[in-house]
């Protein structure tokens, strides 16, 4: 059995040409940033109303979703799978265990955008970023928190 070709930019470029609004999260936007993690996956935190335009913009890429997007609604999440797998939220608004809530809306009107080759790639503030990092709280967030910290320090 062969794998596909997978190519990170023309990933990013079919997402941002599809006019779905998604940000790139987790550790993929840690490294999109120059830190040095390792991760084997892609997550994505994309606009209720754009699954859509985002499952039809990754099947060009044999990206295929999981679960409808009636159901990936219900559940707040989907992955896209081939031999790459992208975890896909879909909430309007997450909590973080700490208590802080952060809605799509308020990242995506924050975010920042990084290039992967000619394609843009949008992610959100470093604040938000660390936000995100605070909802699961497991000890490599903690340990990706400090990080991102240490890269806020640095950039002014």
């Amino acid at each position: 059995m062969e794998g596909t070709e997978f190519s990170e930019e023309a990933f990013f470029a079919a997402i941002a040409a599809s006019g779905a609004r998604a940000l790139l999260i987790g550790r993929r936007a840690m490294l999109a940033l120059g830190v040095p993690v390792l991760t084997a996956d892609y997550d994505l935190w994309a606009a209720f109303d754009d699954v859509e335009a985002l499952n039809a913009a990754m099947a060009p890429l044999g990206l295929h979703p999981n679960r409808a997007p009636d159901e990936a609604r219900r559940t707040g999440r989907y992955a896209l799978e081939n031999d790459e797998h992208v975890d896909v939220l879909i909430a309007r608004a997450a909590t973080a265990v700490t208590g802080e809530k952060l809605s799509f809306d308020d990242a995506w009107s924050r975010r920042q955008t990084v290039q992967c080759g000619s394609a843009d790639v949008a992610l959100p503030s470093i604040d938000d970023l660390i936000t995100t990092k605070r909802w699961s709280m497991r000890e490599k967030d903690v340990v990706d928190i400090q990080l991102i910290e240490a890269l806020r320090r640095e950039k002014p």
